[in-house]
C-alpha cells in the first residue's frame, strides 16, 4: 500500500526470513522476521478475524530499531488448513488457541518481551493475550478498540450501522430471506458453512462487502475489491462469523474487567472519530477503566488503518516506544 502513507510510514521492506510455526490440531502459522534482528521486538496481530497479514503492514515500524514480527492467524492468510477450504476446521480456532500460538511463537523465537499491536479484532488479541500472560509484554499499541460485547456486534451486525449507511445494509440484507434477518449472523452462520460453494461464496462476499465498505470515512474502492475476493472473503467471512457467534470465547464485558492485569503496561489507544465497525464507545469504555493508557482521538478518521490520521497517530506511538528498548 503506498500513495498517501509514503509521506507517513517508513519505506517498504522485505523480510529477512519467514517460516511455519507448528501450533497443533494440524495448523501450520506463517509468520516473518523484518528490520533489525537485534531491533526491539513487535508482532503485529491483524484484524477480522481471518483478514490475514499485508506487506504493508511492516511499515509501521522504524526498520532500524525494530525486529517486526508479522503472523497469519490459524485459517487465514498463508497459513494452513485455509478457511476458504471445506476441510479448513474450526473447531480448533478459538481467541485461546490464538493466545497459545502466540505465546508458542515468542518462546519459539527466544523473546522475553516483545511490544504488542494490534488493531480491531487485533485488539481483542491483544488485550486477551496481554492479560493472560503480561509478563510477555513490553508495550500495547491498540486501534480500533473491539471487545465483542453483545451491543458492538448487534450494533454493527444486527442494524445499528444501518442508520447510517442504509444503502449498503441493504446489499447485506441481500442474501438473507426475510423471516431470518432478525439474527443476521445466525443467518449468515448457516450459509458459510455450507458446503456447496453457490451458497458460501456469495454469502462471504455480501458479508465481506458489508465491513469493507464502511471502514473507512471516504470510500475506497481499492480496500473493498480486495477483501472481496472470493478466497479471501470466504475465509475472512467464515473465520469472522465463527468468532461473533461465540461471543469472542470471552465471558461478557471480559476484556475491560480484567484490566488490572496489564495497567502497568505503557499502552496507546488509537481511535477514529467516526469509526462505524467499531464506534469510540469502546475505546472510551477501555480508557475509563484503564486510565493508565493514552487515547489518541483522531478527528478525520473511520477504522481502517491505512486512512492517514491512524497511520500518523500509530507510527508517533511506535517511534515513541522504541526508545523504552
Amino acid at each position: 500500500m503506498s500513495g498517501p502513507l509514503d509521506d507517513i510510514l517508513y519505506p517498504e521492506i522485505e523480510p529477512y526470513m519467514t517460516g511455519e510455526l507448528i501450533a497443533g490440531e494440524g495448523n501450520r502459522l506463517h509468520y516473518e522476521q523484518s528490520g533489525n534482528p537485534a531491533g526491539k521486538p513487535v508482532v503485529f496481530l491483524h484484524g477480522g478475524p481471518g483478514s490475514g497479514t499485508a506487506a504493508w503492514h511492516r511499515r509501521f515500524f522504524d526498520p532500524e530499531q525494530y525486529r517486526i514480527i508479522l503472523l497469519d492467524q490459524r485459517g487465514c492468510g498463508r497459513s494452513t488448513p485455509h478457511a476458504a477450504d471445506i476441510e479448513g476446521e474450526l473447531r480448533h480456532n478459538t481467541t485461546w488457541h490464538l493466545v497459545a500460538d502466540l505465546e508458542l511463537l515468542r518462546r519459539n523465537l527466544a523473546i522475553e518481551k516483545w511490544m504488542v499491536f494490534g488493531g480491531s479484532w487485533g485488539s481483542a488479541l491483544a488485550l486477551a493475550y496481554a492479560e493472560t500472560h503480561p509478563s510477555s509484554v513490553s508495550e500495547l499499541v491498540l486501534r480500533g478498540i473491539f471487545t465483542l460485547r453483545a451491543h458492538e456486534l448487534e450494533w454493527f451486525y444486527e442494524g445499528g450501522a444501518s442508520a447510517i449507511f442504509p444503502d449498503r445494509w441493504e446489499h447485506f440484507l441481500g442474501p438473507i430471506p426475510v423471516l431470518e434477518r432478525g439474527r443476521m449472523i445466525e443467518a449468515y452462520h448457516r450459509r458459510l458453512i455450507d458446503p456447496d460453494p453457490a451458497v458460501h461464496v456469495p454469502a462471504a462476499v455480501a458479508w465481506t462487502r458489508w465491513e469493507a465498505s464502511t471502514l473507512t470515512l471516504r470510500p475506497d474502492d481499492g480496500l473493498v475489491e480486495a477483501m472481496t475476493d472470493p478466497r479471501a472473503a470466504t475465509a475472512f467471512a467464515r473465520i469472522e462469523n465463527h468468532y461473533f457467534l461465540h461471543r469472542g470465547f470471552f465471558d461478557e464485558g471480559q476484556l475491560i474487567a480484567n484490566v488490572g492485569a496489564i495497567r502497568d503496561i505503557p499502552a496507546v489507544i488509537v481511535q477514529g472519530r467516526y469509526d462505524v465497525c467499531t464506534p469510540p464507545m469502546t475505546a472510551w469504555d477501555l480508557h475509563r477503566a484503564w486510565p493508565e493508557a493514552e487515547l489518541v482521538m483522531v478527528p478525520d478518521a473511520g477504522h481502517a488503518a491505512s486512512e492517514p490520521g491512524i497511520a500518523r497517530a500509530l507510527r508517533v506511538a511506535t517511534d515513541r516506544f522504541v526508545a523504552t528498548r
